[in-house]
């Protein structure tokens, strides 16, 4: 079945054509007012940014959305779940700091912030979704609880995701620490040189898999849960996972997951898409990076599947830009994601998510 996707551009001639303006009708084109009822609790599922990023949605276009869920007689909230990596979003004390000093504070964007996962991301829900890799899901608490949910996301290219879209960021995104950690299901891997010798990271350990001995920490993976929690207290980053280990059971996990945190609400859910600033890096990373193609404009959806392909799309009908990340296939219809990260498998999200029923593929494409 065909979704439709509506795109509005970035060219602006008049103030009707700004971007606040735009945003709003795309809120109406899509049919997000019936996506949402009144006395709903909303949640607006956005990435802060971390510290050192400037690339994320900017603030000041989080305020038309939330004034138009407040004109349904709904009550929307800011979320988003603590990292797994450590950073300058690991807990929710911490998190709401880089929040306000990007910029979402309530005078700019109109809504509170809630982080969905508790103080140190262990709130949450289980789902059952009843798929390949899992029966059940950890779904941060406050988005499980919403009535409701829009999903802001500023597309880009991601390693080793390909891309981050709207899958990626209900999967990744509306996950607890846990719940990301299962997504990656990798054992941590140390660097020697990095270590300290601090013991934080065994004395944190949940299944005492760590021992340290002087400077070297060494990791008992029989024992391991993978649950990342030495990611999180390790101070000075000795500690990480290998990203690219089986990327595509990966890519199938991330998107299980977003099956999940939709579940119970999914005519409930509403998606942009930011085409702007499309950086070859997450925002999850504390820098920004040059664009790899120019501004496209931003999307709207009730599909996560159709509004991702449709990104995925547009961008791959660019011009790719020299002065950038992007290595190769720089001509329009070549894939930029690989262009960028070469062993990246991007589109395995979409085809998945339309497998399992969580969108569909085929779309229209409709200018407003």
């Amino acid at each position: 079945m065909q979704s439709d996707v509506y795109l509005a551009g970035v060219r602006a001639r008049s103030p009707k054509e700004n971007k606040l303006n735009r945003i709003q009708r795309l809120f109406e084109c899509a049919g997000f007012p019936d996506v949402i009822k009144q006395g709903d609790l909303t949640a607006i599922k956005i990435h802060f940014g971390e510290m050192g990023n400037d690339s994320y949605v900017n603030p000041i276009l989080v305020r038309p959305i939330a004034d138009k869920i407040k004109g349904l007689g709904a009550r929307p909230f800011l979320t988003d779940t603590n990292t797994l990596y450590g950073g300058s979003r690991a807990n929710s004390v911490e998190h709401l700091q880089t929040a306000m000093k990007h910029g979402f504070g309530y005078t700019v964007t109109g809504a509170p912030i809630i982080i969905a996962d508790g103080l140190q991301s262990d709130y949450y829900r289980e789902v059952t979704i009843d798929q390949k890799h899992f029966k059940k899901v950890k779904i941060a608490g406050e988005v499980a609880q919403a009535n409701s949910m829009i999903v802001l996301t500023h597309f880009k290219a991601h390693l080793p995701a390909g891309f981050g879209g709207a899958i990626k960021n209900l999967g990744m995104g509306c996950a607890p620490a846990a719940g990301k950690s299962a997504q990656h299901s990798a054992k941590p891997i140390f660097n020697a040189e990095l270590c300290s010798g601090c013991r934080t990271c065994a004395e944190n350990c949940p299944q005492g898999a760590i021992t340290v001995e002087k400077k070297i920490s060494s990791v008992d993976y029989q024992v391991c849960t993978g649950c990342g929690k030495c990611l999180r207290v390790c101070q000075t980053h000795a500690m990480d996972f290998n990203w690219l280990v089986e990327v595509p059971p990966f890519m199938e996990r991330v998107t299980e997951y977003a099956l999940g945190a939709i579940k119970g609400k999914e005519d409930r859910v509403g998606f942009f898409n930011f085409l702007l600033n499309i950086t070859p890096d997450c925002d999850c990373v504390p820098w920004s990076d040059a664009p790899v193609v120019p501004d496209i404009g931003i999307l709207a959806s009730r599909d996560p599947v159709a509004i991702d392909q449709a990104s995925y799309d547009l961008v791959n009908r660019q011009l790719g830009l020299v002065n950038s990340q992007l290595q190769k296939n720089h001509e329009p219809g070549k894939d930029k994601f690989q262009g960028v990260w070469e062993n990246t498998l991007g589109n395995l999200q979409v085809d998945y998510g339309a497998r399992i029923g969580l969108g569909s593929k085929d779309y229209r494409l409709i200018e407003v």
